[in-house]
């Protein structure tokens, strides 16, 4: 396994890190993602640290908190084999203080994934969202002083806009509070928008792309063809809505690239799709998920080689996009290219 450093920090963590989302299985949404209890969830835990796969990411929403207790359970006895990333700040119910990145509401959400997770500090601890209610500054703070009491190692954002990252890095500058170093984001050969400015921002800040769903949210599995219906197994029956949209044309145009050359380089369209996106810019770890120990071995064949430059070259041109203004029409510019050459 290749280790890479998160964003501008001194944390190494595996270039493929396992997502806990399957775990538990609590409630609609996460249900129909999979439901690995304990037991299942310490074989998957097994092959990923025997395969270098030491970061597992989960967070207090999946399952209703279910995700964080079987993950806790499935690393019991091993911790210090293992980098713990999850993330609060969305609803976990009704309530005012249920939701959010207020001080009393980060302090509450930290000391119960502790608890559900069953360890000292978390590795990494990222904010689900912007929350615009609260001050930057009194996030931060709160943050700065759950990393000093030894709470939390690192700290990251999940989802933020461009301008809601930098000010927050700004803020956090000014006032001499521990700065995010990580940032996890859709990114995936069918959703390329983090390139538009996050990408951009993540080099030039040191905030390293923790990226989620890889696959498209299961649509680059290698079963979903043109002219074909979903398969009857895919998650994407009662997902699909839920997820980021992808373009149908896109997507089957992506799909084609990526079943002519698993047929040259004799890898699979998943195991293609992720060693993409380790060739990205700022890209320190990418989450992969399994419902079962087939799929997890899958996943785990897309590091270790490399695409060659026509391959890439392929890929990038069938996913490509125009992006929105201000970023078009001048990334099609020459000059663009001589002033930015490492986003190009």
């Amino acid at each position: 396994m290749e280790y890479r450093r998160l964003g501008a920090s001194g944390l190494l963590v595996p270039a493929l890190s396992f997502g806990a989302g399957t775990f538990g299985g609590r409630g609609a949404l996460f249900s129909a993602w999979g439901d690995t209890d304990a037991a299942q969830a310490r074989r998957l835990v097994d092959i990923s640290v025997e395969a270098g796969v030491t970061m597992f990411d989960t967070a207090d929403v999946y399952s209703d908190g279910a995700s964080e207790e079987v993950l806790g359970a499935a690393i019991a006895g091993r911790r210090d084999q293992v980098l713990i990333s999850t993330k609060a700040g969305l609803p976990t119910g009704p309530g005012a203080h249920e939701a959010g990145s207020g001080r009393a509401r980060l302090i509450g959400a930290v000391e119960n994934s502790l608890r559900r997770l069953g360890i000292e500090h978390i590795d990494l601890f990222q904010l689900h969202a912007f929350d615009a209610r609260t001050p930057i500054e009194e996030t931060l703070a709160a943050l700065d002083d759950l990393v000093r009491a030894g709470k939390i190692r690192y700290l990251g954002a999940s989802n933020f806009a461009g301008w809601e990252l930098m000010k927050s890095l700004a803020a956090a500058d000014r006032n001499g509070l521990t700065r995010y170093v990580a940032h996890q984001v859709f990114y995936s050969l069918v959703g390329r928008d983090y390139e538009w400015e996050l990408m951009s921002l993540g080099q030039d800040q040191g905030v390293g792309a923790v990226v989620w769903s890889p696959l498209g949210w299961g649509r680059l599995t290698g079963k979903i063809r043109r002219g074909q219906p979903l398969p009857a197994g895919s998650r994407l029956h009662q997902t699909a809505e839920a997820g980021p949209p992808v373009d149908d044309e896109l997507l089957y145009d992506v799909v084609d690239v990526l079943d002519d050359i698993a047929a040259e380089t004799g890898r699979t369209v998943p195991q293609i799709a992720l060693n993409w996106l380790l060739s990205r810019p700022t890209v320190a770890t990418v989450i992969v998920g399994a419902r079962d120990e087939n799929q997890l071995r899958q996943n785990l064949g897309a590091v270790g080689w490399q695409l060659d430059p026509e391959h890439l070259a392929r890929l990038d041109k069938a996913s490509a996009t125009t992006p929105p203004y201000p970023y078009y029409p001048y990334r099609r510019l020459p000059d663009f290219a001589r002033l930015n050459p490492s986003l190009v």
